[in-house]
């Protein structure tokens, strides 16, 4: 029985860790696409609107 419950946890680990994983992978994606088309049109950076006030700004890449 402790066999079985030390393979759960192991597996429920390993779930999480790879979901982890898929999202940090995703968001590297995402700014390394962002960062190629910026490149590609000799953008400065990525403008993004602000619903409230209606106005742009620039996306930090930090962000």
């Amino acid at each position: 029985m402790p066999q079985l419950l030390f393979f759960g946890i192991v597996a429920a680990v390993g779930v999480i860790g790879y979901r982890a994983f898929v999202r940090e992978a995703e968001r590297v994606s995402a700014r390394v696409r962002r960062a190629e088309k910026e490149q590609e049109t000799g953008a400065a950076g990525t403008l993004l609107k602000d619903e409230e006030t209606g106005e742009y700004r620039v996306i930090r890449p930090d962000e």
